[in-house]
């Protein structure tokens, strides 16, 4: 946001404008940002939270020049395979320093949570996250931990759904490694390594992996749209990790999507 200074058009007139001091351009340390987008399905971590039906999902951010920043983001759900709920919303803030220009690190907390307040036998489906990660050049390390339980997964829960109740999920970790690189024509390159480990219950633990393919590009000289596509695919068992149709929802997903920033 830039501030224009008003000045009277008669002062250069008479010689005067000369002697003011120069208008002076301030930017705002604030900075706010929209998103947009349409996806032929919600993968997250490698797993299908929409049945590999559509979504559509966006969200706001802001952030400050001193680094810390927030947002908001939402996304449609299939609702037979999030127990219920047809919509999450993500909350998240933290705080991000670029220490060289080769070297950042990131930390922060992350929120999920599901309007229609439907439970996993009884127990709140929301989950929170704090995360940290490190940023050298193309390639990003992030570990995130649940400080509550994951998905409502504990004794309550899994003991109604067949008995395997060890203990709060509390504490489960997710670890990744993310690989970005520009190409030429405005294309960008996509990989993705990451590793779910769910605190006593380690049935649920997967591997997942992802390619990806994007190309920035312009529509009528506006900026800011995006078309990619994503191919994931996990070690998640079938078995815990059934879909609504009875399939895995872990297998090999193929994600393509159009999304504008703003």
């Amino acid at each position: 946001m830039k501030i224009k200074s008003m000045v009277v058009s008669g002062l250069a007139g008479m010689g005067l404008l000369s002697a003011l001091p120069a208008a002076a351009e301030s930017t705002s340390p604030h900075s706010l940002t929209a998103n947009v987008g349409l996806f032929s399905q919600y993968v997250f971590r490698g797993i299908t939270f929409s049945n590999e039906d559509p979504a559509i999902q966006g969200g706001f951010d802001y952030a400050h020049d001193s680094g810390w920043y927030a947002g908001v983001w939402a996304t449609n759900l299939e609702q037979d395979e999030n127990v219920g709920n047809s919509i999450e919303v993500d909350f998240y803030g933290g705080y991000y320093h670029q220490f060289t220009d080769d070297f950042a690190m990131d930390v922060g907390l992350l929120q999920f949570y599901y309007p229609d307040r439907k439970k996993f036998n009884g127990q709140r489906f929301d989950t929170t996250e704090a995360y940290a990660a490190a940023t050298w050049k193309w390639f990003t390390a992030k570990y995130s931990r649940t400080l509550t339980n994951y998905g409502g997964l504990n004794t309550k829960s899994a003991d109604l759904d067949g008995g395997y109740g060890n203990g709060s999920s509390r504490g489960t970790q997710y670890y990744e490694l993310n690989f970005d690189y520009g190409l030429p024509h405005d294309f960008n390159l996509h990989l993705h390594v990451g590793r779910l480990r769910v605190k006593n219950y380690s049935d649920f633990n997967y591997t997942d992996y992802m390619v990806g393919l994007s190309k920035d590009f312009a529509v009528f000289g506006a900026d800011g749209w995006t078309v990619g596509v994503n191919y994931t695919n996990t070690t998640a068992k079938k078995s815990w990790w059934p879909g609504a149709d009875g399939d895995n929802r872990g297998e090999s997903h193929v994600i393509g999507y159009i999304m504008r920033t703003f």
